[in-house]
């Protein structure tokens, strides 16, 4: 069961919690909850906000109508110079990357279309589920432009280079069947199971020690954009950190005598 919360006031977005699960809505239906300059501005504060929610242990994102989001506001870039498509990058990236690196899990439900950045924004999730109706693409290009959101550089992290050149130099949408054989998504569930399936999924890691989910997700971020040996060692510092919390003697005696561990670290 979610109800509004009203601590979280934005025109764009609107956030619902299930106990200490923050369900992030995009709120243009209208515009298919396209990207404007607004909204990524609240994108921005709101996961500023959303990181220091001592409540808040996990994220879902989701959109309002038939979209999950249907790309940037074109009308926004027309009058655009070299320096302003520049401009335009950079405040986009900073509030994606406020979705990217906030400690807590975070997935991508994705219903309808994710167009552009869209699909940027998914990526900055830990994971995406997608609902059968869903549908991915990369059309930058189809304009003459290219992604500005971080595409160029999460999506051939996630699918490699080949497969995202080919998504990203064609602008071709693809299904969400399509999505999970390439490894784009993790999971394609009936339209009216979307929900569900990302609440419980979220569940199962959040029944986990959050110090735990906090360093593992830390190393594997760091770790991606380092050599094997350097990501080895940011691995081994997570793992002394973890081992000087009371979730890991609590994870262990459980363990040993037999028992259900109740981890106390938030």
């Amino acid at each position: 069961e979610t109800r509004r919360c009203a601590m979280y006031d934005y025109n764009t977005i609107n956030v619902d919690m299930n106990e200490d699960i923050a369900i992030v809505r995009f709120s243009r239906p209208k515009a298919l909850n396209a990207l404007n300059h607004e909204m990524t501005l609240e994108l921005a504060e709101l996961f500023d906000k959303l990181e220091n929610d001592p409540v808040v242990r996990g994220i879902i994102l989701t959109g309002e109508g038939r979209a999950f989001m249907a790309g940037a506001d074109i009308s926004e870039m027309k009058e655009r110079d070299a320096e302003g498509g520049r401009e335009f990058a950079r405040v986009s990236n900073y509030a994606f990357s406020r979705v990217a690196d906030i400690s807590k899990p975070t997935i991508a439900a994705v219903n309808g279309f994710a167009l552009g950045g869209g699909l940027e924004l998914s990526l900055c999730c830990d994971w995406r589920i997608a609902a059968e109706s869903a549908s991915f693409a990369a059309p930058e290009v189809t304009l003459g432009i290219i992604p500005s959101g971080g595409g160029t550089q999460r999506l051939p992290r996630l699918i490699g280079s080949g497969r995202a050149k080919e998504l990203i130099f064609t602008g071709k949408r693809i299904k969400a069947a399509e999505a999970e054989r390439i490894g784009l998504v993790n999971k394609v569930v009936p339209d009216e199971a979307l929900m569900d399936e990302a609440v419980k999924s979220m569940r199962e890691a959040l029944a986990n020690s959050a110090v735990a989910l906090r360093y593992a997700k830390e190393a594997i971020d760091t770790g991606i954009g380092l050599s094997l040996a350097d990501g080895i060692k940011v691995e081994i510092n997570s793992v002394g950190m973890v081992f000087g919390s009371e979730d890991r003697l609590e994870g262990v005696s459980a363990f040993l005598e037999k028992r259900k561990a109740v981890f106390r670290d938030k």
